[in-house]
C-alpha cells in the first residue's frame, strides 16, 4: 500500500457522503412494496433520505405504474418533484441495455443533473439461485469504450459530473485512458460495486484492493448488493470512504426486517457513520468536494 494512496484516497477525518439509490430498475413492488413509483413518491422518499443524512439521490426513472422508463419527461417529472421537496444533489443513471447511446444521454443533456452515473466496462450480469441450481436472470451488460467516451463527452458538455461505476478491478483501469485523454478531470468520483455476479466478489479485501487502484484525487463510495451491503458499508466507513444505500441495492435493515422507506436505510447508514466517529457530509460539503457545477 503506497503512501500516495493513504494520502490521497483515505481520509478518516473527512465527513462521509451518503448516496441513496431510491428505486433501481429491476426490482418491483412484488419484491418490496415500498419502492417509489410516482414522482410524488420519489419526492417524499428523497426528502426523508435527505433529512436522515443523504446528500445525493441516485435516480432511475419509472412510469407511474412502476415500469422502467428512459423518457426525458419521466426523468423531468421526478427531478422537478424531488428538487421542489428538498435540496438533495441529483444523480441520474445512464445504465441500460437495448437502447441507443443517444437515449442514454438524452435526459442528461436536457435536464443537466449535478451527477450522472457512467458505467465503466462491459460484463456478464446475473443472479444465481443456489436452491434452484439455476440463474434467476442473466444478460450481457455492454459498455464499450466508444460509448463510454460519447457519454462522458455529453456529460462534460452540460457540466454534469461523471460518477464512475466500477463492478470490477478492470473497470477502474478503464478510467486511466480517459484521464490521460483529459475527458475526466479531478476530483474523480468512483463508485465501487461489489456483489453482482459477473463482477467482483463482495469481500473487504477486494474493496481494499479496488481503493488501492484508484488514481490520486479520487473520492469513492461503496455500493454493496443485497445482504452483503451493511458489512461493506462498515468497511468503507472504516477505510475513509463514502457509502450508498437504498432500495436499488438492498431492501433490508437486518436479516428478515424489510425497510419501510429509503429514509430508514439512510438513517441506519448515518448511525453507522457516527458510531465510527465520523460525521455525515452535508449537501454543501458534497458539492464542494466533488466540484459540482449544476444544482
Amino acid at each position: 500500500m503506497s503512501s500516495m494512496w493513504v494520502k490521497e484516497n483515505q481520509n478518516y477525518e473527512r465527513p462521509c457522503m451518503i448516496t441513496c439509490a431510491l428505486s433501481g430498475v429491476v426490482a418491483n413492488r412484488a419484491q418490496c412494496p415500498n419502492i417509489p413509483y410516482t414522482p410524488e413518491e420519489y419526492a417524499q422518499q428523497a426528502k426523508e433520505a435527505y433529512e436522515a443524512g443523504a446528500a445525493v439521490a441516485h435516480i432511475h426513472a419509472r412510469t407511474r405504474d412502476g415500469l422502467p422508463s428512459y423518457e426525458v419527461q419521466d426523468y423531468k417529472n421526478i427531478y422537478d418533484a424531488v428538487t421542489a421537496a428538498c435540496p438533495i444533489v441529483i444523480n441520474f443513471s445512464t445504465g441500460a441495455i437495448s437502447i441507443t447511446t443517444q437515449q442514454k444521454i438524452a435526459h442528461i443533456e436536457a435536464i443537466r443533473p449535478a451527477i450522472g452515473a457512467l458505467n465503466m466496462g462491459s460484463m456478464n450480469y446475473a443472479k444465481y439461485h443456489p436452491g434452484k441450481k439455476d440463474f434467476v436472470f442473466e444478460f450481457v451488460f455492454p459498455n464499450p469504450f466508444s460509448e463510454i467516451i460519447q457519454i462522458v463527452r455529453a456529460m462534460n458538455g452540460v457540466k454534469t459530473k461523471p460518477e464512475l461505476e466500477c463492478f470490477d478491478l478492470g473497470h477502474i483501469c478503464n478510467a486511466y485512458p480517459l484521464v490521460d485523454m483529459g475527458l475526466l478531470v479531478p476530483p474523480y468520483q468512483f463508485s465501487l460495486i461489489l456483489g453482482v455476479l459477473g463482477g467482483i466478489a463482495p469481500t473487504i479485501p477486494n474493496l481494499v484492493r479496488m481503493v488501492e487502484m484508484l488514481p490520486p484525487h479520487s473520492d469513492w463510495e461503496v455500493i454493496g448488493i443485497s445482504h452483503d451491503q451493511w458489512r461493506l458499508v462498515a468497511g468503507a466507513i472504516a477505510l475513509g470512504g463514502n457509502i450508498r444505500v437504498g432500495f436499488e441495492d438492498n431492501f433490508y435493515l437486518s436479516p428478515g426486517k424489510m425497510a419501510k422507506s429509503n429514509g430508514e436505510l439512510v438513517e441506519k447508514a448515518a448511525r453507522m457513520v457516527r458510531d465510527q466517529g465520523r460525521e455525515v457530509a452535508t449537501v454543501e460539503e458534497c458539492r464542494k468536494r466533488l466540484a459540482l457545477w449544476n444544482r
